[in-house]
C-alpha cells in the first residue's frame, strides 16, 4: 500500500487539483527542487513541477521505505499507475497532471521506466566492482533527468541528451562522493571496489569513519574523475535557449562546489560531509543569472 500521502485515490481529482498537488509537493521540498525554477518561463513552471513530483515520489519510495522488500512492491504500484498514465486511466494526482505534460512534450514512458529501474536496483545491489558499473547505474538513475528537462523545453536531439548525460552522470558522482558516510549508513557503497583495492582502502576504514592518507588519495582522484565529467557537460550550456542555460548552469556550478568543497576539507569525508555555504549559493546564482543577461545581449 503506498504512503497516505502518495495513496492512490479512487476516484481521479480534476486536472486543477492534481497540479496543486504537484506544485505543493514541489514547494514543500524546497531545498531539492532547483532555484533555476524561479528562473524558468511561467509556461514551463507547471510542467517541471509534474517531472518533479514523479521524480520525488519514486525516489521516497526507493529510499525513505526502509525495507527493501517493501519498497519494491510500492515501486511496482508506482509503475502499474505510470503505465495508466500512459493509457489515459490515471487516478494518482502525479500521473493525472503528468499526463497532460507527457502529451505536450512527447516524451517517451522509457525515460520515466528508467528511473524505476535505479530504484530498484537500490533495494538489491549495494557494491559496486568497476567504474563502468557505477556509470551503469547512473545511466538510469540520473541521466533521465536530464532527458527530462530538455524534453519539458523542446529538444530531443541525441546530441543535446549525451551533453546532459555528461553533466547528470557528474552530479551523481558528486553526491556520492560528499555522501559517502551517508550511504554506507544505508548499507550502500557506490566507490568502485576497483579504486578501493588500488588505492588499498578496506571497507573497515569507511565503517570507522577513517580518513586516511589512502583514502584521501583515492577520493582526490574520484573528485578529478567527476570535474572531468562535468567540463565535457559544460558545452550544453550554450546549446540551449537561454532560460534552460541557467538551470543547467546553476546545476552544474553547484556540482563543481560540492567537489570544491571536498577539495577544500582535504578530501576528509567521512563523518564530515561537505556543504555549499548560503552566500556560495548566492553567489552562483548571482553568477548564472549574468551570464544570462550577457547572452541575452549577444541575441
Amino acid at each position: 500500500m503506498l504512503p497516505p500521502e502518495y495513496a492512490i485515490p479512487d476516484h481521479a481529482p480534476t486536472l486543477a487539483e492534481a497540479q496543486e498537488y504537484c506544485r505543493r509537493l514541489a514547494r514543500s521540498h524546497y531545498e531539492n527542487f532547483s532555484v533555476a525554477s524561479w528562473f524558468l518561463p511561467e509556461r514551463l513552471r507547471q510542467d517541471f513541477c509534474n517531472v518533479y513530483a514523479y521524480c520525488r515520489i519514486s525516489d521516497d519510495l526507493g529510499d525513505e521505505v526502509g525495507d527493501p522488500n517493501s519498497s519494491l512492491q510500492l515501486l511496482d504500484q508506482w509503475e502499474a499507475e505510470l503505465d495508466a498514465c500512459y493509457a489515459g486511466s490515471p487516478r494518482q494526482p502525479v500521473f493525472v497532471a503528468l499526463a497532460e505534460t507527457v502529451r505536450k512534450c512527447e516524451i517517451p514512458k522509457q525515460t520515466f521506466v528508467d528511473l524505476l529501474t535505479a530504484f530498484r536496483q537500490d533495494q538489491r545491489v549495494s557494491r559496486y566492482s568497476t567504474f563502468d558499473d557505477v556509470l551503469n547505474y547512473c545511466h538510469y538513475s540520473a541521466n533521465p533527468v536530464g532527458h527530462l528537462v530538455l524534453y519539458v523545453c523542446g529538444y530531443r536531439d541525441a546530441e543535446r541528451q549525451t551533453l546532459s548525460d555528461y553533466t547528470c552522470t557528474a552530479l551523481q558522482l558528486a553526491n556520492f562522493w560528499q555522501d559517502v558516510s551517508v550511504d554506507y549508513a544505508k548499507g550502500r557503497i557506490y566507490i568502485p571496489g576497483e579504486d578501493l583495492r588500488r588505492f588499498g582502502v578496506s571497507e573497515n576504514d569507511i565503517a570507522a569513519q577513517r580518513n586516511t592518507a589512502t583514502f584521501c588519495d583515492m577520493m582526490r582522484f574520484e573528485v578529478a574523475r567527476a570535474h572531468e565529467w562535468f567540463r565535457r557537460g559544460l558545452p550544453l550550456i550554450d546549446a540551449v535557449d537561454r532560460e534552460l542555460a541557467l538551470d543547467i548552469e546553476l546545476f552544474s556550478r553547484g556540482g563543481q562546489e560540492i567537489l570544491n568543497a571536498i577539495e577544500a576539507q582535504g578530501y576528509n569525508v567521512l563523518g564530515r560531509r561537505p556543504a555549499i555555504s548560503k552566500s556560495r549559493k548566492l553567489g552562483l546564482v548571482a553568477r548564472a543569472a549574468w551570464g544570462k543577461f550577457v547572452r541575452g545581449k549577444r541575441t
